[in-house]
């Protein structure tokens, strides 16, 4: 049985390592941070995911998975994943490849001749060339492949162990048949496997992201004609996600997408087409990045068509500040950057969220949270829904009504019931629909 290094433990390495263990391997996870290395190693995962922690625990108290501060633990191992960040960079749309380059060159140092190291981490294409190059020159017994990760926030578990699709970008059948071993289960259970150059290998997660957004803006933007015509996006959404062309997923009209992935994706993607000399290959990309912080605009004049546009001294309450369900992930978050431009027009404004508050407070520390609904929208002008958990989904808006100052919802996701809201006697509006 193959023994498995996954370097970086944050939401994609602490993942990978903990299911690669559930699928029967032997997996060390090794990262720089001490602290998040000690709390792995007794079973507490430093952020919200449905399962992992149990998941985890599992595999930890069975003896298959452990984690290290020192990189010679991995001087044992077949097989090396690369799961390091690649955020956006401070002073351009370029992703940072810092924690990659650092990664592949403490491996290159300790990987056994043999080995395979294999890259998850979402990178501009052109990057495995390069670090392969690299990893010749260092440690030349060592090979490199490239298998991009495409797990979803709150499926992340599900999505590893029961992937759609297995890509992996390889430079010979040596280094196939690797992981072809190392997802054996997932082949047998009739997976689909795709071989690829290194090159295609890196720009397929790239691709994916790019096509979700722009799925996610065209919706925005229908959104704004049905608003001008007095139309309804979500019949229309339903409408056009009936022909088998299109599909009905992510068809909902709303204030967007956020978290960790698909902004700094697609604006790492335009900035690499630059470098390449193929920038107007991707210029609806800038488009798609347009609509998408234009929704949350459009928000906030919703806001201010409803109370004023003088939001001094208006209590504002904000169901959700996670980017999305499931998840306590706040980086880029529509939800919070709508709270925090409304406080800074001088509204009051509190927020609630199941599990991201600890988060959200780190990023935002002059907004108002609360652990309780109730007390969140108690006394408020206007709710705001901008995080469509099941729990908001679930409120009994007669009850609420009782406890706000003016009964009002401004539904940011098209999630809740208005037609349930309105008959409780609130005002409810959402972005693409008439309001009544």
């Amino acid at each position: 049985m193959l023994k498995l290094s996954v370097i970086g433990t944050g939401y994609l390495g602490a993942t990978h390592a903990a299911c690669m263990a559930e699928l029967g391997f032997t997996v060390v996870g090794v990262d720089v941070d001490q602290n998040k290395i000690e709390q792995l190693s007794i079973g507490n995962v430093p952020f919200y995911e449905p399962g992992l922690d149990e998941l985890l625990k599992k595999q930890i108290t069975a003896g298959l998975l452990s984690f290290s501060a020192d990189f010679s633990a991995i001087k044992d191992c077949d097989v090396h994943f690369i799961c390091v960040g690649t955020p956006q960079s401070k002073t351009g749309n370029a992703a940072d490849l810092s924690f990659v380059n650092s990664a592949l060159e403490k491996v290159a140092k300790f990987a056994k001749p043999g080995s395979l190291v294999v890259g998850k981490s979402t990178v501009p294409v052109g990057t495995a060339a390069r670090l392969r190059s690299q990893l010749k020159q260092i440690n030349p017994d060592v090979e490199l492949a490239w298998n991009p990760e495409f797990l979803r926030e709150g499926f992340a578990v599900e999505d590893t162990l029961n992937p759609n699709r297995l890509v992996v970008g390889v430079i010979d059948d040596k280094s196939e048949q690797v992981l072809k071993q190392v997802y054996s289960k997932n082949l047998a259970a009739g997976i689909p496997w795709i071989r690829a150059d290194l090159p295609t290998a890196e720009l397929v997660k790239v691709a994916a992201n790019s096509f979700l957004a722009t799925k996610i803006s065209f919706i925005n933007a229908m959104a704004e004609i049905c608003e001008a015509a007095d139309g309804d996006v979500t019949v229309l959404a339903k409408a056009i996600g009936y022909d088998p062309r299109i599909g009905n997923k992510f068809l909902q009209a709303g204030i967007g997408f956020g978290g960790g992935c698909l902004p700094k994706d697609i604006r790492a993607f335009m900035a690499r087409a630059e470098e390449l000399g193929a920038q107007q290959a991707l210029e609806f990309l800038k488009e798609i990045d347009a609509i998408n912080l234009r929704a949350r605009q459009r928000v906030i004049e919703l806001v201010r068509k409803d109370l004023s546009n003088d939001l001094k001294s208006k209590k504002i309450a904000v169901l959700g500040a996670a980017f999305k369900p499931d998840s306590d992930d706040v980086r880029d978050s529509p939800a919070l950057d709508i709270a925090e431009q409304i406080r800074s027009a001088g509204a009051n404004v509190t927020v609630h969220d199941p599990k991201a508050i600890s988060n959200a407070q780190k990023r935002f520390p002059n907004l108002n949270f609360e652990s309780e609904i109730e007390k969140t929208i108690s006394g408020a002008d206007l709710v705001l829904h901008l995080t469509e958990w099941k729990i908001y989904r679930e409120l009994d808006p007669a009850k609420l009504k009782s406890i706000v100052k003016t009964a009002i919802m401004i539904d940011g996701r098209n999630a809740l019931d208005q037609d349930k809201w309105r008959a409780a006697g609130w005002k409810f509006r959402a972005l693409g629909r008439v309001a009544k």
